[in-house]
């Protein structure tokens, strides 16, 4: 097989083909350089449609001139909701979403949310002290508005389809007000005050909210509490919660990043009275942000490629470590890690409006940060239940920038695209044999010269993979012991220049392209190019 330069490769025309399938011939490469063992019958688990989850916090431009415009604006809506927004989040078939926060969750009243909009109070942000927004004009983002509350954010959901995730405020608020938000979002119509209230607020039918945060960062900004008396406090708030048909899902605010004594010390603390108070935590919340790497989200050198790309590998060992630590006091792992806030974090800089606090421009390399990032999960199904992105838009990894009438989707929201094909399917272990990464002057650790995840579909194999290196083309050997491909296409998200990035003047700056493949036997090879995210969709035979 002739191995085709990176330019070259995306110069070609969509059908071209770059898989040869070897049979009794032997055609195919003298030496490949790397070698992809899909082993079909080592399942790991199924992958939860919940991992490819995202994040809506009321923080500079996520809500207010995000996910909403308000119904008369002119700008194209639903109800006030971007409708641009809505649509293409529509195409994601998104699984969960997390609001209010995040931090601002932690200062955060629902009832301030509820009831007549012109009516709702006007409070200070949380994020008002940062200095970015001090600088910034008056406006939503200092002073919130609660014109989108609980059931804006509702119908958000219902509209894209995605199941709502409610963090609920531990630092400033009571065990009864967070069964008093359930009991309004849950209980049967008729039921009670606050379902009559609902109805009231247009919504007669309960909004069966499954998923419950029980804090946010509560070694933090949702309360500096030890782990102990979180565990006290988690305790105390998910005590005799009817749940009026839907049983709660609760969520507990776990550790930052790798620091395994709040995981200890919490599930020490919380079983200490009854072994059986585990049964209540659906999900660990592990927070990790790779951050960044050189002088900003595009200004960036080779050797800030790499470093970042192996910051985000990390999440591998973090979701290792932690689960071995949950199993020292819940050896039946019960409770899963629910990732709920992940993604890169670069300087201001590239934010598309001043009141955008923590936006930034997305380029290639966030787009194999999140590639990468969705592989761990993938590769790890068995521990992770959940996870959401940080955050939906105009933020931190965001999938979707947009201003006013302005709007354009990242090279993040087609990773995710990409990647929903795996949903639902069984997850397979798949070893990677490659060289290490050494060109920015060394091997760099946690960072392999390729990565992926396999998942089977019956008969319909997903293979994605990530070849981060910036010059080498990777030809690969893929093996699937014991099948045979009857088809195969490709999809590959890649460019020329690694800070590439859609805008609004450059939508399409950065997008993937598609190929057919012909399908000529059972063996494979396969060119990965430099600095590509590749999907490869086979049909079994």
């Amino acid at each position: 097989m002739t191995t085709i330069g990176r330019r070259e490769f995306l110069q070609q025309a969509a059908g071209a083909s770059l898989l040869i399938l070897a049979g009794g011939g032997r055609l195919r490469a003298a030496n490949p350089q790397c070698k992809i063992e899909v082993l079909l019958k080592e399942p790991v688990g199924t992958i939860s449609p919940d991992i490819y989850g995202h994040f809506a916090e009321h923080i500079g431009g996520v809500i207010y001139d995000g996910v909403w415009v308000g119904e008369n604006s002119p700008n194209a809506n639903y109800g006030g909701i971007r409708r641009e927004l809505a649509d293409r989040l529509r195409r994601l078939q998104p699984s969960v979403i997390r609001w209010p926060g995040g931090c601002f969750a932690d200062s955060y009243n629902w009832r301030d949310g509820i009831g007549p909009r012109h009516q709702r109070p006007v409070r200070t942000n949380f994020w008002i002290n940062t200095p970015f927004l001090q600088a910034a004009p008056d406006g939503p983002a200092k002073y919130e508005p609660n014109t989108f509350g609980t059931d804006e954010f509702i119908a958000f959901c219902r509209l894209v389809g995605a199941e709502p995730y409610l963090a609920a405020n531990v630092r400033s608020l009571s065990a009864r007000d967070f069964h008093e938000w359930i009991e309004y979002c849950n209980a049967p119509a008729g039921s009670t005050t606050l379902a009559n209230r609902r109805e009231a607020n247009g919504s007669r039918a309960p909004h069966r909210v499954r998923f419950w945060g029980v804090g946010n960062e509560s070694w933090g900004c949702g309360g500096d509490f030890t782990p102990q008396e979180y565990a006290t406090e988690f305790r105390r708030f998910t005590s005799w919660v009817p749940d009026f048909g839907v049983h709660p899902a609760f969520i507990a605010a776990g550790p930052n990043g790798g620091d395994e004594s709040w995981t200890r010390g919490f599930f020490e603390a919380l079983i200490r009275r009854n072994r059986d108070y585990i049964r209540r935590v659906y999900g660990w919340g592990l927070h990790y942000y790779c951050g960044s790497a050189g002088r900003g989200a595009i200004d960036f050198a080779p050797a800030d490629w790499y470093q970042l790309l192996g910051q985000a590998a990390h999440m591998e060992h973090l979701i290792q470590n932690h689960w071995s630590a949950m199993g020292e006091l819940d050896p039946d792992h019960h409770a899963k890690l629910a990732i709920d806030e992940w993604g890169a974090w670069h300087p201001a800089g590239t934010e598309v409006h001043p009141t955008h606090l923590f936006g930034q421009t997305s380029t290639l390399r966030d787009a194999l940060v999140a590639a990468l990032t969705l592989d761990i999960f993938q590769r790890h199904a068995d521990k992770v239940i959940m996870a959401n992105v940080a955050q939906l838009i105009n933020n931190l990894h965001s999938l979707f920038l947009a201003h006013e009438d302005r709007f354009v989707v990242t090279g993040n929201y087609h990773v995710f695209d990409m990647y929903q094909a795996h949903r639902n399917g069984r997850s397979l272990r798949t070893v990677f044999s490659a060289p290490e990464i050494n060109e920015a002057g060394g091997p760099l650790s946690g960072l392999a010269a390729l990565a992926g995840s396999a998942s089977l579909h019956e008969k319909r194999l997903v293979l994605t993979v990530v070849n981060p290196s910036i010059s080498e083309t990777r030809e690969t050997e893929i093996a699937i012991p014991a099948a045979t491909v009857r088809d195969a296409t490709v999809r590959t998200l890649s460019h020329s220049d690694i800070h590439a990035h859609n805008n609004f003047e450059h939508p399409d700056a950065l997008v993937p392209r598609d190929s057919r493949l012909e399908v000529k036997g059972a063996e494979l090879v396969y060119a990965f190019p430099p600095a590509s995210i590749v999907r490869m969709i086979l049909e079994l035979a």
